[in-house]
């Protein structure tokens, strides 16, 4: 029988260094807002050093670290995989699309049939 851990034991240094993150990320919104009248390049640099800042802080807390490592083996997986050629990939689409055509065709017709076997034959209503 496999188990599975999930461990979401979060230090005290490691929530203040989340918080921070938070914090300076808030800050950065309200310094852009505050900064109106400053012109658009304070504006816009007070957030992009705001931000940055706050990734770095969340960079370096075990939370930034887990996704980080998420988002690497992430990368690693989607390089194993062995993508269709470009013959194959169109194949496929045309199958597809012949499928969705094929089923759109007999829903269509199944709906008049039961249409016209309700109402006009069973019911005797004319459209």
């Amino acid at each position: 029988m496999a188990t599975s851990e999930v461990q979401t034991v979060h230090t005290g240094a490691d929530k203040a260094k989340l918080a921070a993150a938070l914090a300076l990320l808030v800050a950065a919104f309200v310094a852009y807002y505050l900064l109106s009248a400053q012109g658009a390049v304070a504006k816009w640099g007070a957030l992009l050093v705001g931000v940055i800042a706050a990734v770095a802080v969340f960079a370096v807390s075990e939370s930034g670290k887990q996704l980080i490592a998420f988002g690497r083996d992430a990368w690693r997986e989607t390089k194993k995989v062995v993508w269709p050629a470009r013959k194959e990939a169109i194949q496929m689409t045309a199958y597809v699309f012949a499928f969705v055509f094929v089923m759109a065709l007999f829903l269509w017709l199944t709906d008049m049939t039961v249409s016209w076997l309700f109402y006009d034959l069973i019911l005797g209503w004319r459209d």
